[in-house]
């Protein structure tokens, strides 16, 4: 499996990964996969097998995928919708769905929640759960402790943690080795909160 992806900024971290994974295959004398940026969503919706949409909803984004775009997508491919549900038009996608019986969606948010466009719930090639992809045991505990973490670091009167990208230390391991700092306070600076640096811990 090969990956193409948009972003409008390129993700080092990503391709470095893939990257690596492919030599990892490549050495166990097995196909390595690639990983490549493209210049546009166009680009990604011919080329691809598999979409899959990770994209905040902005004026941007809205209806992002809508009746030309599906068209432009592969008679097979599956679109999956990871976003918000806005992003695509779904009244499009019931017709795309209907006019196209090997092309597949799976989605997990709708355009208007919990509301569905009429007949997407008729579609048998349409995958519906009711947001809930990160139903995960160790997804939501972890919500329910960071939650608990914030609370507590704000009653200690505890710095945010400086690394928000870095917060696996608050929800897995010991519980000796949890920073003694919040987790994630948004607004952190607004209310005058200083912050830990990771180094710090």
């Amino acid at each position: 499996m090969d990956i193409v992806y948009y972003d409008p900024y390129p993700n080092a971290k990503l391709e470095a990964f893939i990257g690596a994974y492919g030599k990892l295959l490549a050495s166990h004398g097995e196909r390595a996969v690639s990983i490549t940026r493209v210049p546009t969503v166009e680009e990604v919706l011919r080329k691809s097998d598999v979409v899959s949409l990770h994209c905040n909803l902005d004026e941007n984004t809205k209806h992002l995928i809508n009746a030309e775009k599906l068209k432009m997508m592969k008679k097979d491919a599956v679109l999956v919708n990871a976003a918000r549900g806005p992003v695509i038009d779904e009244k499009a996608l019931v017709a795309h769905l209907k006019a196209n019986p090997d092309f597949r969606c799976g989605l997990d948010v709708f355009e208007d929640e919990p509301l569905m466009a009429p007949g997407l719930a008729d579609c048998p090639n349409a995958v519906i759960v009711p947001h809930i992809a990160s139903a995960s045991l160790w997804t939501r505990g972890g919500m329910a402790t960071l939650a608990a973490a914030n609370v507590a670091g704000r009653l200690r009167g505890a710095p945010v943690w400086g690394s928000p990208d870095d917060i696996l230390s608050f929800v897995d391991g010991a519980y000796e080795a949890v920073p003694g700092a919040s987790p994630s306070i948004v607004n952190a600076a607004d209310l005058g909160i200083a912050k830990m640096e990771a180094a710090k811990k």
